[in-house]
């Protein structure tokens, strides 16, 4: 008798994982190194798994080694158990294992979801591709008082989720029809990623509610987003003894009291009601979308917008650009930091570019295309606001600024030699990716240690990609105050303006020599009795066997090795040689950088910027590269692919 009053409570107890699939997708972009990203994705989910097993319905997991990154999350329903949780986990996997190479996908069941981007997505919460799915059939009885309940419980859903401990509710509700047709029931659920803020699990509700206003009287409905799930049926899908008491989170102890009003009103005019409900439900199942496959309800792993912001916002969010919000005077324009109303930083860049209608379509159509570039290695534009004074570009914010500043700066000695090898690698990725991965050819122009950012663990991440695209045809390229573009601009493409990927490679070399040396390669070393700028300087040490006198006195040498060190001083001078066809790929540079082996270094030719810089201490050579200044590569014309 006492499981008999236990099976009557809780319902029936039988296996079931909800394992019915809604939605789907896998990145169009590729993992660069399958080896890494594998090895990575591997040890995410094997982590995911063993935190649900261990009796948890939410887990996030990371790789951050290795070339490609794999952050990953996985969330079951709160009221399956433990066996049925991991059951839905383990479908998911092998149907995201699909998706092959990609770097990025995801899956969601009625009883889970599994995804894995790489980067960051935990707090992200409605993101363009969220949808509604509504059942097939409509219930054949009371139809209007399943209209009116379903209502009032994903009302209240939305309103008393976000204010729950895990953002987790169950609810049943049992309503009698006013025209006395009856009992109907209905089963709701809410949930959003634990990983969210409580604002933002109540703005995807929201929206998620709004996507699911045009199902009933269609007995069931889902909506699916980013950041949460919402669900009514009225068929019980789980366990009567998995509800949640909502009232004490409900405003006035009740989500709406207009229902109570439009029930009222169904009870006096029952019979017109009923026409206009029979219109309603023609009207609406000829345009609401079916169950099935809906697009891509994640968006971040497809070609999307950027996040529209408010102009008053960002100005809120940075002290209306105050001073000392202020992080630093981009080749672009000033950024600054800001804190969002959710609380999450990000670096907000005033771009100093026209605003005509012309240059505002451009932006949009350039800014989109920008916020689509996902890698570990490049800064990541989360949004932006072209309505107001000036056109502002909103990015993730790198705790540690630029690698100037470690380089040159008031950090200056504090990066290992680990650390900048790193650097060196992240940055070639980076680049790698933008010239050959991405579904266009981005050419950054502006390579320099400036745009190279670092976040909280040192990696490096790349800026300003894209912008120069934006720049009106007739404006010269931006330098910034205090050293612009300065002894980073290739020969070909400040002499004559023709541009390609191998001036990218160019530049990419000059930072490296910078990065070992501690030198900048516009100014001569301080305390160096012959006066040579880098550039000069590192070739004169190579012909002479002698790259390790370029290195940085605030190495340790115990911490690299002279073969190593010379092995990266040559690289760098195979991609500043004068002729673009002689300089590397950066998908090349990265395999030279990857492989342990010897290589047989190309020959190299002497680099043509040297007697350039010799010339203000009186060189009077007159040949084609020697009468072009670096003064002259700050100023190059930006000229089109």
């Amino acid at each position: 008798m006492f499981w008999w009053w236990l099976w009557l409570i809780a319902g029936p107890v039988g296996a079931d994982p909800q394992t019915r699939l809604l939605n789907q997708g896998c990145s169009q972009y590729k993992a660069m190194d399958l080896s890494d990203f594998y090895a990575s994705l591997n040890a995410t989910i094997s982590d995911l798994k063993a935190q649900l097993r261990s009796g948890k319905h939410f887990a996030t997991a990371q790789q951050s080694g290795g070339s490609d990154s794999v952050y990953a999350m996985a969330q079951c329903r709160n009221y399956l158990s433990t066996a049925d949780c991991t059951a839905c986990f383990t479908i998911a996997e092998k149907q995201i294992r699909n998706c092959s190479a990609a770097n990025g996908a995801r899956v969601v069941y009625d009883g889970c979801f599994l995804r894995y981007e790489g980067n960051s997505f935990y707090d992200q919460t409605t993101l363009e591709g969220n949808v509604g799915l509504c059942g097939k059939q409509t219930v054949s009885r009371n139809a209007a008082a399943f209209t009116s309940a379903v209502e009032e419980v994903l009302s209240d859903l939305q309103v008393a989720t976000p204010k729950i401990n895990g953002f987790f509710a169950a609810v049943k509700k049992d309503s009698t029809s006013s025209s006395g047709g009856g009992n109907v029931t209905v089963y709701g659920v809410a949930q959003c990623a634990e990983t969210v803020t409580k604002s933002g699990c109540k703005e995807c509700l929201k929206v998620a509610y709004a996507n699911l206003e045009s199902c009933p009287p269609d007995a069931d409905g889902r909506a699916v987003d980013a950041g949460c799930f919402l669900r009514y049926s009225n068929a019980s899908f789980f366990a009567q003894n998995q509800t949640t008491n909502i009232a004490p989170f409900l405003s006035n102890g009740h989500g709406s009291n207009k229902k109570a009003i439009i029930g009222g009103v169904v009870g006096g005019v029952a019979a017109l009601f009923f026409v206009l409900v029979g219109l309603f439900v023609w009207f609406k199942r000829s345009r609401k979308p079916q169950a099935g496959d809906r697009g891509d309800i994640l968006g971040a792993t497809e070609l999307r917008g950027p996040v529209t912001y408010r102009y008053k916002d960002l100005k809120s969010a940075t002290k209306n650009f105050s001073q000392d919000n202020k992080l630093g005077e981009g080749g672009f324009g000033d950024v600054y930091k800001g804190t969002l109303k959710n609380g999450k930083i990000v670096a907000v860049k005033k771009l100093a570019i026209g605003q005509s209608q012309r240059g505002k379509a451009e932006f949009e159509s350039e800014v989109k295309i920008i916020s689509n570039v996902h890698h570990r290695n490049l800064v990541r534009l989360l949004g932006c606001c072209n309505k107001g004074p000036e056109l502002l570009l909103v990015y993730e914010y790198m705790a540690n600024s630029s690698l100037d500043r470690f380089l040159f700066g008031e950090r200056r000695g504090s990066l290992r030699w680990t650390q900048r090898h790193d650097i060196i690698t992240g940055t070639a990725r980076g680049l790698a990716y933008l010239h050959e991965d991405f579904h266009i050819c981005i050419i950054h122009r502006d390579i320099k240690t400036s745009n190279i950012l670092l976040d909280n663990d040192f990696h490096p991440k790349i800026a300003d990609f894209g912008l120069a695209r934006l720049l009106p045809e007739d404006q010269t390229h931006l330098s910034t105050k205090f050293a612009g573009t300065l002894g980073y601009t290739a020969p070909e493409y400040s002499i004559h303006g023709q541009l390609s990927e191998k001036a990218d490679v160019y530049s990419y070399g000059i930072v490296v020599l910078e990065i070992i040396s501690g030198q900048k390669s516009n100014e001569i070393k301080e305390g160096d009795p012959v006066g040579e700028f880098l550039l000069e300087r590192a070739w004169k040490l190579c012909e002479r066997n002698s790259h390790t006198e370029l290195v940085d006195e605030c190495l340790d040498p115990e911490e690299y090795e002279a073969e190593t060190m010379k092995r990266l001083i040559e690289i760098a001078l195979m991609c500043i040689q004068p002729s673009p066809a002689t300089r590397p790929t950066m998908s090349e540079v990265v395999v030279l950088l990857k492989s342990k082996d010897s290589f047989e270094a190309r020959p190299l030719t002497k680099p043509v910027f040297v007697d350039a810089n010799r010339r203000p201490r009186g060189d009077t050579s007159t040949s084609t590269a020697s009468s072009t200044s670096n003064a002259t590569a700050s100023v190059s014309r930006i000229s089109g692919r």
